[in-house]
């Protein structure tokens, strides 16, 4: 499923691939986010998304980059798909793991403005070694010092940043990422962990 809607919120499925393989996350246990069958049996084209798009665009105002994988694998169509979106004056925001300058080989973070208002950055934890015992990210620690990077440069680009952590982790490790939030300019917003 390219396009699937939850909360009045269309959310838009682009790729499979994910540089992590989180220990909590869905895509090792189903290949469905109830109800919806999201692994896909190819990536999409720019006019299949599009057209994927138009029974949501009546309806929903808020459109957001979020599937079975990474959407900064597919940079481009991120890029593209965003401007599209934009020029219907829709909202538009981008749920991603951050390691976008490992995933593209460069700073993206400049094509980013005008294609998306809001970047939500799965931060899940609070140290090097923790993210990567939880996240098992193919690029080593390395992902989550890439992550701390990309937040810092769509601050630059005077975009919306989001840091998303869940509530399990308790309080300690909650005021540890709003101290990491806070030293970037970052909001931090705590959430439950979907099971």
């Amino acid at each position: 499923m390219i396009v699937y809607e939850i909360e009045g919120k269309a959310y838009i499925n682009l790729t499979n691939k994910c540089s992590n393989a989180c220990t909590f996350c869905v895509r090792t246990t189903s290949d469905e986010y109830e109800p919806y069958s999201l692994w896909l049996t190819k990536e999409p084209t720019y006019e299949e998304v599009v057209d994927a798009l138009q029974e949501y665009l009546d309806k929903c105002n808020e459109f957001v980059f979020c599937g079975y994988g990474e959407p900064l694998y597919r940079a481009d169509m991120v890029e593209k798909v965003g401007k599209y979106l934009k020029s219907k004056n829709k909202y538009v925001r981008l749920n991603t793991n951050g390691q976008a300058d490992l995933i593209c080989g460069e700073d993206i973070s400049e094509r980013l403005v005008g294609a998306v208002d809001t970047v939500s950055i799965s931060l899940n934890e609070v140290t090097a070694n923790d993210y990567q015992t939880l996240c098992r990210c193919q690029f080593g620690e390395e992902g989550y010092a890439s992550l701390l990077r990309f937040a810092k440069k769509c601050k630059e680009q005077n975009l919306r940043v989001v840091f998303s952590i869940v509530d399990i982790l308790g309080k300690e490790k909650c005021e540890k990422a709003q101290e990491i939030a806070d030293g970037i300019g970052a909001e931090l917003r705590i959430r439950e962990l979907i099971k």
